[in-house]
């Protein structure tokens, strides 16, 4: 691969009046050129996945654009810790607005990649929003809704009613409930994979903190990627491996996209081998460069 020589900026950009901060990279020398932007995994931050992806990308010639959604990292927004998928939605627009106004980016050729939740995240932005023209995700997770209430059974409504508990309690009172992204107990995401990343130095950075809002269920266990790929036609790609998490959704939802699409499988020894090992990143980047240099 040629070597590219890549820029950082550190960036920031409003969505309903929120600083959003981000980084910027792009290759020196280069102007009005593709631009992609990243969303990623459950509780995640720049810093991990998304930027491990956007320092890929830039080095085969994108301009990339990371960044903290609101209630996390860097960024503004209260209650901390919030995962709303729908204010997620909300940031992405945000981003690509915000790349449309840099001179370096090409307006007509952006596009997006989702890593774990965020490619569930993007799809319906993916889908109603013009000006993505094309999109990618890696180890996908595409929420389905009923399969969730069918995985959780007796525990989903008792669940369910706790976060409307916990999101009301903020309401009245400024309180927020909180409770570990990954550990011991009651936590968001009870994986031993997902422990070994975020729970230990492998995943964990300075601006990344373990901890999820309660109230934050009411949104993400009814949220639903699989209905917005009916709609989706602009060119797809998926990259996934039948060792990463819900290999069944991802073909689910590849089955019903609209339009043109590629879907790669890729071997891995789980799914964090996606987040930071160099040769699964490597591989899934290279995929993603296809794609995007022939639908970008």
């Amino acid at each position: 691969m040629e070597q590219v020589v890549v820029q950082e900026e550190r960036v920031v950009f409003q969505v309903d009046t929120v600083d959003v901060v981000g980084v910027l990279r792009m290759p020196v020398g280069s102007t009005a050129i593709a631009a992609l932007v990243f969303a990623g995994p459950l509780t995640s931050v720049k810093e991990q996945a998304t930027g491990n992806y956007a320092v890929a990308m830039a080095a085969r010639g994108f301009v990339t654009l990371t960044f903290d959604h609101r209630h996390f990292g860097e960024s503004e927004g209260f209650p901390r810790q919030y995962e709303h998928p729908g204010r997620k939605v909300e940031d992405f627009r945000g981003a690509f607005a915000f790349l449309q106004s840099r001179p370096e980016v090409d307006t007509g050729r952006i596009g997006a990649v989702g890593i774990c939740a965020g490619a569930g995240y993007l799809a319906p932005v993916v889908a109603a929003d013009t000006r993505v023209k094309a999109w990618g995700a890696v180890a996908g997770f595409f929420h389905d809704a009923a399969k969730r209430r069918k995985w959780m059974g007796d525990d989903y409504e008792p669940t369910l009613e706790r976060a409307v508990t916990a999101r009301e309690e903020f309401e009245d009172t400024g309180e927020v409930e909180v409770i570990p992204a990954v550990g011991d107990g009651e936590v968001a995401m009870p994986l031993a994979e997902a422990f070994e990343y975020y729970g230990t130095a492998r995943g964990r950075v300075p601006n990344y903190i373990n901890e999820i809002a309660l109230m934050s269920r009411e949104h993400t266990l009814t949220w639903d990627a699989q209905a917005a790929a009916y709609d989706i036609t602009v060119p797809t790609l998926l990259v996934h491996s039948e060792n990463a998490f819900a290999p069944g959704l991802a073909k689910k939802f590849f089955s019903a996209l609209g339009g043109l699409k590629e879907q790669v499988w890729i071997e891995s020894k789980g799914h964090i081998d996606f987040y930071d090992e160099p040769e699964r990143i490597g591989s899934a980047s290279d995929h993603l460069a296809r794609h995007f240099r022939a639908h970008l």
